[in-house]
């Protein structure tokens, strides 16, 4: 048994499927194949189960495959420790954040990461929160950006910047005209267009609506930020929006009316987290430090005039 059987087992696991593991191992099939297959006469048992149109591991397969993402996670805590060790802001940082945020946050982010770590490479990986909660604790993440609170026992988290929410509505949508900021009690009997499940901010905006009386826009759910705020621009419903989601380089979409929350505005706060047990800790609490470093106006929401209504003549 060495490590690269247990990278191929790994593989195999995720994969369900000869050809695609093999594709992400960089061998042939045939490798891959003739190699789990030693490993099979070598344990003296039964790691898969061969269909024709999908693998599928045994019980005792998928027990192995855990172990062996452990141990594979292990050696690359010892690599890192040495890595860190000669030379502590080199290397490599997977990095996981969610789709809410990714795409409003790197832009600003990455620039100050490249200047201050100049020999660090960033390896940025897109998924949901669970998603990279479970990546993190098998170690194919060494650290990622997720909104608190989060109860997981085997994960640190550095607190990192509270992200207010501001609310996005059509241009001739009654609240478009207020002259004042929102208060909460202003969303009550309104119907907010949300994200589909598993997006931690649909709940983040479940738990708004339910503090100001408001409900969901039934027979729509949404895949993405972009996807709401489009459906506002046709004129479809009212929603959230975090801050970092109206700041260049976003673009101004038409028809989008922008509102400031008044007082302590509905928010989200977020964190940088890592395995309590990661040789990446001293690192990791300085690249929190960096992010901590962004410009303070890209957390202050810049919005929308009150619109007037014209009368006709």
């Amino acid at each position: 048994m060495n490590l690269r059987d247990l990278h191929y087992l790994v593989a195999l696991a995720e994969h369900r499927h000869f050809g695609r593991a093999a594709e992400a191992s960089f061998v042939s099939q045939p490798t891959l194949s003739t190699q789990i297959k030693k490993l099979e006469d070598e344990l003296g048992v039964a790691l898969v189960e061969r269909t024709p149109r999908k693998v599928l591991l045994t019980e005792t397969g998928r027990e192995i495959a855990r172990r062996a993402r452990g141990v594979l996670s292990e050696i690359d805590e010892i690599k890192a420790i040495a890595q860190r060790t000669r030379d502590p802001e080199s290397g490599s940082l997977r990095l996981g954040v969610f789709p809410t945020l990714g795409p409003y946050l790197l832009p600003h982010l990455v620039p100050l990461v490249r200047n201050r770590f100049p020999r660090l490479e960033l390896l940025l990986v897109e998924e949901k929160t669970e998603q990279v909660i479970r990546m993190l604790r098998e170690g194919s993440l060494d650290a990622g950006v997720l909104a608190l609170p989060l109860h997981e026992d085997s994960l640190h988290s550095e607190f990192l910047f509270e992200e207010p929410f501001v609310l996005a509505v059509p241009d001739e949508h009654p609240l478009a005209q207020k002259k004042h900021r929102l208060k909460l009690a202003d969303l009550e009997d309104e119907s907010l267009l949300l994200l589909e499940d598993g997006h931690c901010m649909r709940d983040q905006a479940l738990e708004v609506c339910h503090l100001a009386g408001a409900g969901e826009k039934s027979g729509f759910r949404a895949t993405s930020l972009e996807t709401l705020r489009q459906m506002v621009a046709a004129n479809v419903g009212i929603t959230l929006l975090p801050t970092l989601a109206i700041k260049p380089p976003v673009a101004r979409t038409d028809n989008v009316h922008l509102l400031e929350f008044s007082g302590h505005a509905p928010s989200r706060r977020l964190a940088l987290v890592w395995r309590k047990s990661s040789s990446m800790t001293t690192f990791l609490k300085r690249f929190a430090d960096v992010i901590r470093s962004l410009p303070p106006e890209l957390l202050q929401p810049q919005v929308d005039s009150p619109r007037v209504q014209r009368t006709k003549a």
